[in-house]
């Protein structure tokens, strides 16, 4: 990893932020948005403001991370309450799914920002995003939503380094994408859903297992580890008592499987959802 070439861009993205003068951050507490909120605070102070999405597509142990980060940050952070699951457009659960919830997500923002005397919304965009299947990225841009990050050639691996070197909790946490990114295409995103998928995550979670997924494949799960992490499950005791905990959350039947997790596995695309 360069860091001397990461500071170069952050250096870049201090002046697009400068440029733009106030801004509202589309927030999930993810590493991305994260760092846009961390580095928006550092340069424009009061002047800044981190939103979080709150719905049932928003993972328990998530929304207490996004807390945590803000909290420790110093950033100012608040809450919104989305409504994208009564958009039988989103619930229906169509490979363009996240447009519906970005739309409603910037649909929502874009009149708080002017409510609270900013002038612009941005989000979280990275460089290693512009070639994935991400329909939001589309809302985003009818929005007039901005993306910094993309915009200053940033990618994973510079903001890890540099989220690090801030010293911002969760620099090195696996991806996180919203709950409903876990439900095959064509199974009706529910709120019961969510909540099952949720449990069962945080189930596997207190397995000790750190990079995961359960995708609901309706009556069935399948539940997904860090390749890294696979060799645990060679122990039929271990896969077993994983097996009997994602079923406690609700599902008939449960598989591991054995290839680990794999971004796109649900959807066959190259992305894994489309969180801020």
């Amino acid at each position: 990893m360069d860091l001397s070439a990461a500071r170069d861009k952050q250096a870049r993205l201090d002046a697009r932020l400068r440029e733009l003068g106030s801004l509202l951050v589309a927030y999930s507490g993810g590493v991305d948005s994260a760092y846009l909120a961390a580095r928006a605070f550092h340069v424009l102070g009061a002047r800044m403001l981190a939103v979080t999405a709150d719905s049932a597509s928003l993972a328990a142990e998530q929304r207490q991370h996004a807390a945590h980060v803000a909290r420790v940050a110093g950033f100012p952070h608040e809450w919104l309450e989305t409504a994208e699951l009564d958009d039988p457009r989103y619930a229906r659960n169509a490979p363009d799914r996240c447009y519906f919830c970005k739309s409603e997500l910037f649909t929502r923002l874009l009149p708080l920002a002017r409510a609270r005397g900013l002038e612009h919304v941005a989000y979280g965009i990275i460089v290693d995003d512009l070639s994935d299947h991400r329909p939001g990225h589309r809302a985003a841009a009818e929005a007039g939503v901005h993306g910094p990050l993309a915009e200053a050639g940033l990618g994973k691996d510079d903001l890890r380094a540099l989220s690090e070197e801030m010293g911002l909790p969760g620099f090195d946490r696996p991806a996180a994408p919203c709950l409903s990114s876990r439900i095959a295409h064509g199974i009706a995103v529910t709120r019961e859903r969510l909540a099952r998928v949720d449990a069962a995550e945080a189930a596997v979670r207190a397995h000790g297992f750190r990079e995961l997924r359960v995708r609901d494949l309706g009556a069935r799960a399948r539940v997904e580890v860090g390749p890294d992490e696979l060799p645990r499950l060679h122990d039929p005791a271990t896969a077993e008592r994983l097996r009997a905990a994602v079923a406690d959350a609700g599902f008939a039947d449960v598989e591991i499987d054995p290839r680990g997790y794999r971004r796109g596995a649900l959807s066959g695309a190259p992305g894994d959802g489309g969180g801020v």
